[in-house]
C-alpha cells in the first residue's frame, strides 16, 4: 500500500502541493484529476523522491520513503512512468524492457511477459524506439516499468496524444493489471471520464490541494464537482 500524509511541496515561493493525503490500497487504481497547474505531476514526482518534499510524508508498506534517493525508492518496489513516454530511442524496444529489470538482482520480468501484455511490441522487439508510434512508446514505456516487478506504478497522462481506441485498451490494462498482479495504481490524468472509468477512487487536485476524495462512481456522479473542476 502506498500511504501520503500532509504532502507538501514548495517551488521557492510557489506551493505546487498542498498538505496532500491519499492513500492507495495494494490491487486498486485511484485517479488524481484536476486541469493544468493543479499539482498532479509535481505529486507524483514529489512521490518518487525526484522533488523533495518540504513536509508530510510518503509510505510503502508503512516504511517511510520519504527522504530516501530516487534509486533506493524504485528498488523498494516503485516504478514511475513520466509524461512524455520516455524511452531511449537509440535502443530497441527489447533493450529498453531489459533495461527496466536491471534494479533487480533477480525476479526481473522476462521481456516475452512484457509481450503477452503488448503483444505489437513483439512484432517490433528488435526495432528502434525511435520508430515506434506515439502509442507504441507509451506502452514501450509502461512495459518497461512493468519489467521490474514493481508494488506500486505511478502513470503521469498516459492517455496523453492518443487515438480513443488506444486510451481504452491501455485504461483497462491498467485497471487488469491492478486487479490480477495486486498493484497499488496511481494514475493521474487530465481525462477525468476515462481515468473514472476504471479507477476504484478518485481524487481531485485544485492549486495543489485535495477539494474531492471520492469512490470513482460517486465523483462521477457529482454534477457540481464535474463541472467545477473536471469539464465535463
Amino acid at each position: 500500500m502506498l500511504t501520503v500524509e500532509g504532502l507538501t511541496t514548495d517551488y521557492g515561493p510557489v506551493r505546487a502541493v498542498d498538505r496532500v493525503s491519499l492513500e492507495v490500497p495494494d490491487g486498486s487504481v485511484t485517479a488524481v484529476l484536476g486541469a493544468n497547474g493543479a499539482g498532479k505531476t509535481s505529486l507524483l514526482r514529489t512521490i518518487t523522491g525526484l522533488v523533495r518534499a518540504t513536509a508530510g510524508s510518503v509510505k510503502l508498506d508503512g516504511e517511510d520513503i520519504t527522504t530516501l534517493a530516487v534509486e533506493q525508492i524504485v528498488r523498494r518496489g516503485l516504478a514511475h512512468v513520466p509524461e512524455g513516454r520516455g524511452v531511449i530511442t537509440e535502443l530497441t524496444v527489447e533493450e529498453n524492457l531489459r533495461l527496466g529489470g536491471l534494479w533487480r538482482r533477480s525476479g526481473a520480468a522476462r521481456p516475452q511477459e512484457i509481450y503477452e501484455l503488448f503483444p505489437r511490441l513483439e512484432e517490433r522487439r528488435s526495432q528502434l524506439a525511435s520508430r515506434l508510434s506515439g502509442g507504441e512508446r507509451q506502452m514501450l514505456s509502461i512495459g518497461r516499468a512493468l519489467a521490474g516487478r514493481p508494488q506500486v506504478l505511478l502513470l503521469d497522462e498516459p492517455s496523453l496524444g492518443l487515438a480513443p481506441l488506444l486510451v481504452a485498451q491501455i485504461m483497462a490494462l491498467v485497471r487488469t493489471l491492478a486487479e490480477t498482479r495486486g498493484l497499488a495504481v496511481l494514475l493521474v490524468e487530465q481525462n477525468a471520464r476515462s481515468a473514472l472509468s476504471v479507477a476504484h477512487r478518485g481524487i481531485v487536485l485544485n492549486l495543489g490541494r485535495v477539494v474531492a476524495d471520492q469512490p470513482s462512481a460517486q465523483l462521477a456522479s457529482d454534477e457540481r464537482l464535474r463541472h467545477a473542476y473536471l469539464g465535463f
